[in-house]
């Protein structure tokens, strides 16, 4: 794979989940983090979501010129999609093409379209060392669309096989959270997995971004190629911090436009 990481005068995507909520229940203020973001996660039902959301969301951001993404889950409404689960093959394969296809009809409705596809929670981690659940995932992706880009973590398994695979990939890092020596998420079962401080984090963005490197929790430098960044749209705040970032990103001579 190609070194892409971001320098001043090349762009970054910034990237948010949204569309987190189910029925009356709203956990992402989608409406706030769209005016800030250039591509969105949306969730499609199977770790938060419902139909009426996934619409809104699609024409919310198909008004403001956002990218949407699929953010495709475990079926696990209880758990949020952060539990890993022991899914079949076939089964994890029709589950991903389903999800898909469910938010396209939403998105291409608003006119737009889904124009990527991430894998989100106990899934986008599964997949970074778990062949078979990545080829999974992979083949759920060309059953929908085998033109669709897929997003995830530089070095994965999930990204090497939908190279392979003919795939288009992006490489993506976390401002908000923290990383291994490895260059992997820290587990957020761990302390200090996730940062919440601002200044951390707009720190944290604007070096992933100029210098393509992290701190981890180690305290060693981490190397991290990324065309894309990911702020959490459920983090106390994360309206303000994404702001922030946005602007210290291009403070620094960084355009922040989709990568489509």
């Amino acid at each position: 794979m190609n070194d892409d990481a971001p320098v001043p005068g090349i762009s970054v995507d910034l990237n948010a989940d949204l569309g987190e909520g189910f029925g009356r229940w709203r956990l992402t203020d989608d409406e706030e983090l769209l005016s800030v973001v250039t591509s969105a996660n949306v969730a499609c039902g199977f770790h938060a979501g419902d139909p009426v959301t996934m619409r809104r969301v699609c024409e919310l951001a198909a008004e403001r010129g956002v990218t949407i993404g699929a953010q495709v889950s475990y079926r696990d409404l209880a758990g949020f999609g952060r539990r890993s689960m022991e899914v079949p093959s076939a089964e994890l394969t029709a589950e991903v093409a389903y999800q898909i296809g469910a938010l396209d009809v939403f998105a291409r409705a608003a006119g737009s379209r889904v124009a990527y596809v991430k894998p989100h929670g106990a899934l986008y981690n599964r997949v970074v060392h778990d062949a078979e659940q990545a080829a999974a995932v992979v083949a759920g992706v060309l059953v929908a669309d085998d033109s669709l880009p897929v997003l995830g973590l530089p070095g994965s398994l999930l990204l090497g096989l939908a190279v392979k695979a003919g795939l288009p990939v992006v490489r993506e890092a976390f401002a908000d959270r923290a990383y291994t020596s490895e260059a992997t998420l820290v587990p957020r079962s761990q302390e200090g997995a996730v940062i919440s401080d601002a200044d951390a984090v707009v720190e944290r963005a604007v070096a992933m971004a100029v210098s393509g490197e992290v701190t981890a929790l180690s305290g060693q430098p981490v190397r991290v190629r990324a065309r894309s960044l990911c702020v959490h749209g459920d983090t106390p705040g994360a309206v303000g911090i994404a702001r922030r970032v946005r602007a210290a990103l291009e403070a620094a001579g960084v355009r922040v436009e989709s990568f489509v």
